[in-house]
């Protein structure tokens, strides 16, 4: 394999993979902190209404309580997601990624040596294998929690 055979099939499908990735975690994050956001915004405000209109007290204490629960629920997808854990670890891989690749397109340090195709491909390979074992990492975490748990029940 050549250097623009793995620039194109390697590098730039792990940018991609990356990039998308990232815009993903970022998207899902925001839009679930939004929606907490809102939610308890609303909690004082449906309070107080259900205190002013005694016709709708029990409407308003149900809406209060579902918004109570829906920021729970928020709260904990977030958390068991690592959206934004994700989205920056993503993020600087991606970006890592498109440092590399321009320093050697441009045969700046460190790939201005006659071994730079090699060392490109050594380094990419490093920073993609880096990703995974913090994948790896993250999934290994998530069981244990999972195991200490349910010891607890």
């Amino acid at each position: 394999m050549n250097s623009n055979q793995y620039i194109k099939e390697r590098l730039d499908a792990q940018i991609s993979w990356y990039d998308t990735k990232s815009i993903h975690n970022h998207k899902v994050y925001k839009s679930l902190c939004i929606i907490e956001i809102v939610a308890a915004a609303f909690v004082p405000f449906t309070s107080g209404i259900a205190t002013g209109l005694e016709t709708y007290v029990s409407l308003m204490f149900i809406i209060t309580g579902i918004l109570g629960i829906s920021i729970s629920i928020i709260a904990g997808i977030l958390s068991l997601g690592k959206y934004q854990e994700k989205w920056i670890e993503y993020r600087t891989t991606s970006e890592s990624l498109k440092k590399e690749k321009y320093l050697y397109l441009t045969e700046n340090y460190p790939y201005n040596e006659d071994n730079s195709f090699r060392m490109l491909v050594q380094r990419i390979e490093g920073l993609i294998s880096k990703e995974n074992t913090n994948w790896s990492n993250y999934s290994y975490e998530e069981e244990k929690s999972e195991e200490l748990q349910m010891n607890k029940i």
